[in-house]
């Protein structure tokens, strides 16, 4: 972790996480009654799920977004159903206008304090729905970072390395003192690697024992290594 000088973070499961209260409310409005802990509990694992390369390859990451959810419920012990499908178009549709990823855990404004003060750059490299900075702005994040690229205004999505390159050029960073962080192996860190960075996981939930890249618990534990 020496001489890092930019950071680059993906937003949703790194900065931001859904909406777990909305979703369980919305949920609840079509008869499928889960406890927003019982979905926050099972998301890493859904995750975990999805995170395999041939799922990688073969899908964007709108698509995804429909699979994960459905991993989400099955994980938290629910089948699919009409009432749940009923719930997710609701939810896609609030997405779409506002960002369903608007949790931001308690933890994360002080580990970017901290994260501000240990490099010269943050920035935001995430495949989003062309939400993200009004998003950040929304949530009181925006103002810890010098720029921030979204895959649907930038027309590419991790991991293709393009979207680093473009990253790369806008802040006027380096590759050689550049990091950057996120939360899914085969989009963050391999993506990463394949523009030429290095790489950190941040496994919340202890999942990738085997991963061959260092790996955090949580952006404290980040700040924690980068000081």
């Amino acid at each position: 972790m020496s001489k890092i000088e930019t950071l680059f973070l993906d937003a949703g499961g790194v900065l931001v996480f859904p909406n777990w209260r909305r979703v369980s409310a919305a949920l609840a409005a079509h008869g499928v009654e889960v406890a927003p802990e019982a979905l926050a509990a099972a998301e890493p694992h859904a995750k975990r799920r999805i995170d395999v390369p041939d799922q990688i390859r073969q899908s964007n990451d709108k698509e995804r977004g429909w699979t994960y959810f459905n991993l989400l419920l099955a994980e938290a012990g629910f089948e699919r159903s009409a009432g749940s499908d009923r719930a997710l178009e609701e939810l896609h549709a609030y997405h779409a206008e506002h960002n369903l990823w608007e949790l931001v855990p308690d933890d994360v404004p002080p580990a970017l304090e901290r994260l501000r003060r240990s490099v010269a750059r943050l920035v935001v490299v995430s495949n989003a729905n062309g939400r993200l900075d009004v998003m950040l702005e929304r949530l009181g994040l925006r103002r810890f970072f010098d720029l921030t690229l979204d895959s649907q205004l930038e027309g590419v999505e991790k991991p293709d390395p393009r979207l680093f390159d473009i990253a790369l050029e806008r802040s006027g960073a380096s590759r050689e003192t550049t990091l950057h962080v996120g939360d899914i192996y085969w989009i963050d860190v391999a993506g990463a690697r394949a523009a030429g960075l290095r790489a950190v996981l941040l496994d919340a939930a202890g999942l990738y024992e085997s991963a061959d890249c260092p790996r955090v618990r949580s952006l404290g534990e980040l700040a924690d290594m980068l000081e």
